[in-house]
C-alpha cells in the first residue's frame, strides 16, 4: 500500500502534467534583427525606378540622395517635426527619414517646399469631384465583391486593407471576373489615383491606400480625422499637408514593426532599411505570415530562419545609416 506522502507526491505530479497539457505553449522567442544590411550587395534596383531617372534627366541615384540630404539637412524644424512626431508613435526617427529619402531617391525625383504641399493640399480639399473608383465601379463596389468577405473578419484596419491588396493582386489584377477585364497593375494605382495626379502625395510619398490603412491609428495616437473611401477629399488633403502627413508615414511604420513581432516573430525596430523596405513594398501583414509560414517549413526540417530581407531601397537606407542619423543630431 502506497503511504500517503507517497500519494501526495504522486497527484502533485500528475496535477502538473494535467496542467501542462491544458496551458498554451510558451510562445516563440523574438529574434531581435540587428542594424545592417543582410547582403554585401545591392539587390538590383526595380527597373520603373531607373527609367523614372532616367527620362526626367535627374542625374543618378546618389545625385537624388544628395538633393534629398540637403533639405533635411538645411530644415531644423522639418527635422525637429520628425523627432516629435516619431515620439509620438514609439519610433526611432530614423525610421522615417529613411522611408522618406528611399522614395525621393529612386521613385521622384522633386521635393517641393512645405508652402508648396499647403497649397497643393487645398486644392485636393476643395475638389468636390474626387472618387476612388476606376470605369465607372467604385472602390466600395469593388470590395463588397465575395472574393473580398473574409477581408472584413480580420482584426483590425491594416490587415483588412493588407488583405484586400492581397486579394486584388491574386484574384483581380490582370484578370477577368465577372465579365470585367482588370487592368494589371497595383490597386491604388487603379482605384485610388485621382485624375490630376499621381500615385503617391507629399514628402512622404504617400498612397490613399497607406493612409487609409492606419487612419484608426492615426486617430488614436495623433487625434487626426477617421478617413473614409467615401470622401477622397479629405484623404488627399491628410496626405498632403505637411501638418498631417508625418503621421501617416510614422503610422505605417509603428504598424508594419508591430505586425512582424507578432505574426512572424522579428523586431525589426532597429533596422531601419528593414522598415524602409516595408514602406516601400506594402502589405506587411501578408509578408509577415508569408515569412512566418517560411519559417515554420524550415523548423520543420532542422534548417535555421531566414530573417526579413532588405530590397534594393531598404538596403540603400541602411547603408546610408551613419549619414542619416547625423541629421537627427
Amino acid at each position: 500500500m502506497l503511504s500517503p506522502r507517497r500519494i501526495v507526491v504522486l497527484f502533485a505530479v500528475a496535477a502538473a502534467f494535467a496542467l501542462s497539457l491544458a496551458a498554451p505553449p510558451a510562445s516563440a522567442e523574438v529574434i531581435v534583427v540587428p542594424p545592417g544590411n543582410r547582403s554585401d550587395k545591392q539587390p538590383k534596383v526595380y527597373a520603373g525606378s531607373k527609367f523614372l531617372t532616367a527620362i526626367r534627366n535627374s542625374g543618378g541615384f546618389n545625385d537624388k540622395y544628395k538633393r534629398v540630404y540637403a533639405v533635411f539637412a538645411n530644415n531644423p524644424k522639418l527635422v525637429a517635426r520628425i523627432k516629435a512626431v516619431s515620439a509620438r508613435y514609439g519610433i526611432d526617427p530614423v525610421h522615417v527619414i529613411g522611408a522618406i529619402v528611399g522614395e525621393h531617391t529612386y521613385n521622384i525625383d522633386t521635393f517641393d517646399t512645405l508652402q508648396d504641399y499647403y497649397v497643393k493640399a487645398l486644392q485636393y480639399a476643395d475638389n468636390t469631384t474626387l472618387e476612388f473608383s476606376y470605369k465607372g465601379q467604385t472602390a466600395a463596389q469593388l470590395f463588397a465583391k465575395p472574393q473580398f468577405a473574409k477581408c472584413e473578419q480580420m482584426e483590425n484596419n491594416y490587415e483588412k486593407w493588407d488583405c484586400r491588396q492581397t486579394v486584388w493582386n491574386r484574384q483581380f489584377m490582370g484578370k477577368m471576373v465577372d465579365g470585367r477585364l482588370y487592368i494589371k497593375d497595383r490597386l491604388h494605382r487603379v482605384f485610388f489615383k485621382p485624375a490630376f495626379g499621381g500615385q503617391t502625395f507629399g514628402f512622404g510619398q504617400l498612397s490613399p491606400i497607406a493612409a487609409l490603412m492606419v487612419t484608426d491609428v492615426t486617430n488614436a495616437k495623433g487625434g487626426l480625422p477617421l478617413l473614409s473611401i467615401d470622401d477622397p477629399s479629405e484623404v488627399y488633403e491628410q496626405i498632403m499637408s505637411p501638418d498631417t502627413s508625418l503621421d501617416y508615414v510614422a503610422a505605417n511604420i509603428r504598424v508594419s514593426i508591430d505586425m512582424y513581432k507578432r505574426i512572424a516573430g522579428f523586431d525589426i525596430s532597429q533596422n531601419p532599411g528593414i522598415t524602409a523596405t516595408l514602406y516601400n513594398l506594402g502589405d506587411a501583414a501578408t509578408r509577415a505570415r508569408e515569412l512566418k509560414a517560411e519559417n515554420d517549413q524550415r523548423a520543420a526540417e532542422g534548417k535555421p530562419p531566414l530573417f526579413p530581407q532588405e530590397n534594393f531601397y531598404g538596403w540603400f537606407v541602411n547603408d546610408k545609416e551613419a549619414d542619416l542619423r547625423a541629421l537627427l543630431g
